[in-house]
C-alpha cells in the first residue's frame, strides 16, 4: 500500500519534522505510517552566492523568489515523488484551509508543499506548475513552514495507523457542520463548577441529545457562517 507522503520544499529544512516529531504524529513518521521528505531551495541556486531571490520587476519593497530556481526544485521533487502531482503553496491570497480541504488531502497519496518566503514567489511558476495556493486565514507570516506543519498536523492524524481512536476524529468539530460539544471530566465538582446532570446519568440516548443540542448553540453562536451553510444544505 502507498505510503501518505509530505515533499517540503523550503529554504530552512530543518524546521522539518519540528513538532511532528513528537507525540503521535512523530510516532507515526517513525512506524512509517506517513513519510516526510524536505528538500532545501537554494541546493538549485546557481552561481557562487547561489542566489534564490531578486527584485521585484516594477520596483517595490522586499524580494522574490526566482523562477528559474523554485520551479527546478520543483520539477526535480514531482519527478523524485513517484506519481505525487498535487503542488501546494501557502499564501494569504489562496483558499482558506478547512476540515473539507484536509480529508481530501488526506484520501490521496500525498502532496509537495512550497514554503515561500520573501514577499513571495515570481507569479509564472505558479501558473506553469498548476500550483494551489493554501492559506491559514487572513494574516501575514513570515514564510510558508509553520503553515505547512499545521497543514500536515491535521492531514496525518486522519491517516490509518497514526490515531488510535478512530471514532474521536468522527464526533470533532467541522467533522458534520457542526462545532463540537463541552467536555467534561474527574472531578465532577470543580470550583464550585458541576458537571451537567445528563452526562452522569449513563443514559446514553439522552447524552446524545444533550450533544448534539449542545453543538449546535456553539455553532450559533460563535460560527454563525457554518450555521447558516449548514441550514442551506437542508
Amino acid at each position: 500500500m502507498t505510503v501518505w507522503t509530505a515533499h517540503i520544499l523550503s529554504l530552512y529544512p530543518e524546521m522539518f519534522p519540528g513538532p511532528l516529531g513528537e507525540s503521535l504524529a512523530g510516532k507515526g513518521l517513525s512506524e512509517k505510517a506517513w513519510n516526510l521528505n524536505v528538500t532545501n531551495i537554494r541546493d538549485f541556486a546557481a552561481g557562487k552566492h547561489r542566489n534564490v531571490d531578486d527584485s521585484p520587476f516594477g520596483g517595490g519593497a522586499g524580494m522574490v523568489m526566482r523562477p528559474d530556481v523554485l520551479g527546478a526544485a520543483i520539477d526535480a521533487t514531482v519527478e523524485a515523488s513517484k506519481g505525487i502531482e498535487r503542488l501546494i503553496y501557502f499564501s494569504p491570497r489562496g483558499r482558506t484551509l478547512d476540515q473539507a480541504f484536509i480529508r481530501e488531502l488526506a484520501e490521496g497519496p500525498g502532496a509537495v508543499m512550497i514554503c515561500g518566503r520573501f514577499e513571495g514567489v515570481d507569479e509564472r511558476v505558479l501558473e506553469a506548475r498548476d500550483v494551489e495556493e493554501v492559506s491559514l486565514g487572513d494574516f501575514v507570516m513570515s514564510g510558508g513552514e509553520i503553515a505547512a506543519l499545521a497543514l500536515l498536523d491535521a492531514v496525518v492524524r486522519l491517516l490509518p495507523g497514526v490515531t488510535g481512536n478512530s471514532l474521536s476524529l468522527e464526533e470533532e468539530s467541522f467533522s458534520d457542520g457542526l462545532l463540537e460539544y463541552p467536555h467534561y471530566t474527574r472531578p465532577p465538582v470543580w470550583e464550585d463548577r458541576t458537571v451537567p446532570e445528563v452526562l452522569l446519568s449513563g443514559h446514553h440516548e439522552k447524552i446524545k441529545e444533550w450533544r448534539q443540542r449542545q453543538s449546535e448553540e456553539l455553532t450559533k453562536q460563535r460560527r454563525r457562517d457554518l450555521w447558516d451553510l449548514r441550514q442551506s444544505k437542508f
